[in-house]
């Protein structure tokens, strides 16, 4: 259970990066600031949710796609953000292509980074024992 939420904690903060990352640097891609949790916490639900999906669609009909799933689950996740909450919105398919690079790799970046940081103290115990 612990490591469920290690990760999940994870998860969400990786989703953060990538989303604050995007909307800093990218014109046409925008989080306010009232709704960056509420948009953080539903794309990273839609991903949780739709991963597996997209894993199986792909290996059932498109074995050559499996490694683009986590981007084309970062392009719906962002899709159904902003269907769902007025807290994100992408204007332009640059936007939509960029921003979708963009929160996808933030968000692999601080998830490989953010465990150095946030579970230092865990690896510290394991190599002592």
């Amino acid at each position: 259970m612990l490591r469920f939420l290690a990760a999940v904690v994870l998860r969400l903060l990786a989703n953060a990066a990538g989303l604050l990352i995007a909307a800093a640097v990218l014109d046409g891609f925008t989080v306010t600031a009232s709704a960056f949790v509420w948009v953080v916490i539903l794309f990273t639900l839609v991903e949780v949710v739709l991963d597996p999906l997209v894993i199986k669609i792909s290996i059932q009909y498109a074995p050559v796609l499996r490694g683009g799933v986590a981007l084309v689950t970062t392009l719906v996740g962002l899709i159904v953000v902003t269907i769902v909450s007025d807290g994100l919105q992408i204007d332009g398919a640059t936007a939509w292509v960029v921003g979708t690079l963009i929160v996808w790799l933030g968000g692999v970046l601080a998830a490989l980074i953010l465990p150095l940081f946030l579970f230092k103290k865990v690896r510290q115990e394991r190599k002592a024992s």
